[in-house]
């Protein structure tokens, strides 16, 4: 018998795997800004079921089995408390999220690579010390020269961010879907505008 024939006659809610689950952490905070840290519905309704989290809020949603009908979760919280990592990885996502996503010699946003400011001709090294982002434009522009040959400048001295300055950074860049239920646990902590 065909495989499919059985799936067939198997029906999830309508859009039931476009509903993900804000995951927070103990404390109530997301566990990761950018990427949002976000898990599907099947995951947050098992980890509920074992007891690992607890629901916070749900969509308008249910998923049906022959004996039980399940809200799907919208946000859900760890029992226990994950201690939030402390070194930064050097990634290219990272290098981005640091520089906000915009060349660090014009400012232009958009298709990004990145670019050792002491090139690696003149023994330039790859850290986040000597690596910017910037737009195919500027990149070709200055080469293989260093900064003081030509009549370029960073927008802003370059460091190695704290994980904590990624973090705070990453809540700048919400993801292209915010459901309602998020977002009082995405910016609860935020500074409130007189």
């Amino acid at each position: 018998m065909d495989g499919n024939f059985r799936t067939g006659f198997v029906r999830q809610a309508s859009g039931a795997k476009h509903h993900p689950a804000l995951v927070l952490n103990a404390d109530y905070r997301p566990l990761s800004y950018y990427p949002l840290s976000l898990w599907s519905w099947q995951d947050a309704i098992k980890a509920a079921y074992l007891e690992r989290v607890d629901i916070v809020a749900e969509y308008d949603e249910v998923v049906r089995s022959p004996t039980t009908t399940i809200s799907i979760p919208s946000v859900v919280v760890l029992k226990e408390y994950v201690k939030p990592q402390k070194r930064v990885a050097f990634t290219r996502f990272n290098l981005f999220l640091r520089d906000e996503f915009c060349c660090q010699y014009c400012g232009s946003q958009g298709d990004l690579t990145f670019d050792h400011v002491v090139p690696r001709s003149k023994g330039g090294i790859t850290s986040w010390e000597n690596v910017v982002a910037a737009c195919a434009p500027c990149n070709l522009k200055k080469g293989s020269l260093s900064l003081h040959q030509t009549v370029m400048s960073l927008r802003k001295p370059i460091r190695k961010p704290a994980a904590e300055q990624l973090r705070n950074m990453g809540r700048k860049f919400p993801p292209n879907h915010l459901h309602d239920t998020w977002v009082d646990f995405l910016y609860w902590d935020a500074e409130l505008q007189a």
